[in-house]
């Protein structure tokens, strides 16, 4: 085990702040795992996966089990952990930029095709080693100046050349669920079983650039920028997982959690060693443009109606938004057909917020399909 610190551009005269990450394995022994937590730097049940991930996988590697590489970024977002407003976290959006942390990664795709096109060949894994070599190269020559950037740019150069890259975030209020590449599902599959995940979410470009699909978005896109002449493998199984809710953080389930995250790198055959169960079938996935929001239309006291992963059919009441000063009483509507999978935490909101997430079967959005 080692663990490194990258230093990231001073923000303010008399300020620095580090990028800390720990190393298990030696790279190119075998193959490599990137595991982040907290890259929404307020989402904190990842944090506490990774201090399990972390006590664990120390002892793997003391036993010799460890058949590659596994980086583990314990806290992704030092900026975001810094940000405090009148004592609430801010850990969301960048207050310099206002921008999303998890959103505007690098989309190398094309820049790489440019780099390989001349290179590739009729084998898989001649490809697959050029196309990483081509990512790191693109990745090494970025230059940034600010924070935020550097941040990203810094996490990218470690997960970038993965065979897996796990991202684990968490929602307001809601059952585990998960985020992950269209063509990826059938690898994902054991995952979302293993984690008893409700809902698996599924894209091929979700808009907005977020960190999962920066990192493996590229391997379907150059095998549609080569019009299949030639094999492109898809080297970089990536996923989000949504660790429930914000209030979530507690040492049985995040343990539970980080024994199927390993279970999956033995599948991987990042670890050697028998899983702890076997393992459970997973849920049907549904597509990302399925996922419908629940908008407030008004502000409001907000009283949910129906429990967190239940089933429920478009037009059944989800929500009552009462006016406490009129009396009014607004009800909400399921949108779809669909598991009902996430939820606002807060109880009184201002128009237009998000309320709720039901996961349908059908594709009915398009554009940026992530929230804000």
């Amino acid at each position: 085990m080692e663990q490194t610190t990258i230093t990231l551009p001073s923000p303010s005269i008399g300020t620095t702040r580090f990028l800390p990450f720990i190393r298990f394995g030696k790279p190119g022994t075998g193959p490599k795992a990137y595991i982040q937590a907290s890259l929404h730097a307020d989402e904190l049940p990842g944090m506490l996966v990774a201090h399990h991930l972390r006590e664990q996988l120390a002892h793997i590697e003391q036993q010799g089990l460890l058949l590659g590489e596994v980086i583990l970024v314990p806290a992704a977002n030092p900026i975001g952990l810094a940000q405090t407003l009148l004592g609430s976290s801010q850990g969301r959006f960048d207050l310099r930029t206002g921008q999303n942390f998890n959103r505007l990664f690098h989309n190398l795709s094309e820049m790489v095709f440019s780099r390989v096109k001349s290179q590739l060949c009729a084998d898989p894994l001649i490809n697959q080693t050029r196309i990483r070599a081509a990512i790191r190269q693109c990745l090494a020559e970025q230059t940034v100046h600010d924070e935020l950037s550097a941040q990203r740019l810094a996490l990218m150069r470690l997960a970038a050349d993965a065979d897996v890259v796990i991202d684990l975030h968490c929602d307001c209020e809601s059952v585990l669920h998960i985020y992950t590449g269209t063509p990826l599902w059938e690898r994902a599959a054991p995952l979302a079983g293993l984690l008893d995940a409700k809902v698996a979410l599924l894209e091929t470009n979700s808009g907005d650039d977020p960190f999962d699909e920066a990192c493996s978005r590229i391997w379907w896109d150059l095998a549609k920028l080569v019009d299949n002449q030639f094999p492109i493998p898809l080297a970089c199984l990536a996923v989000t997982v949504e660790l429930r809710g914000f209030s979530d953080v507690n040492h049985v389930m995040a343990e539970e959690d980080a024994t199927a995250i390993l279970d999956f790198l033995r599948l991987q055959g990042i670890i050697a060693g028998p899983l702890s169960r076997a393992v459970p079938l997973p849920c049907d996935p549904t597509p990302l443009a399925g996922c419908i929001p629940l908008t407030a239309p008004t502000s409001g006291l907000v009283v949910y109606l129906r429990e967190l992963g239940e089933t429920v059919k478009a037009g059944e009441p989800l929500i009552d938004l009462i006016d406490p000063v009129s009396g009014q009483v607004r009800q909400l509507l399921a949108p779809v057909d669909g598991i009902y999978f996430a939820r606002e935490n807060r109880r009184y909101v201002p128009p237009g917020t998000r309320l709720s997430k039901v996961a349908g079967k059908e594709a009915l959005r398009y554009g940026s399909l992530l929230s804000a």
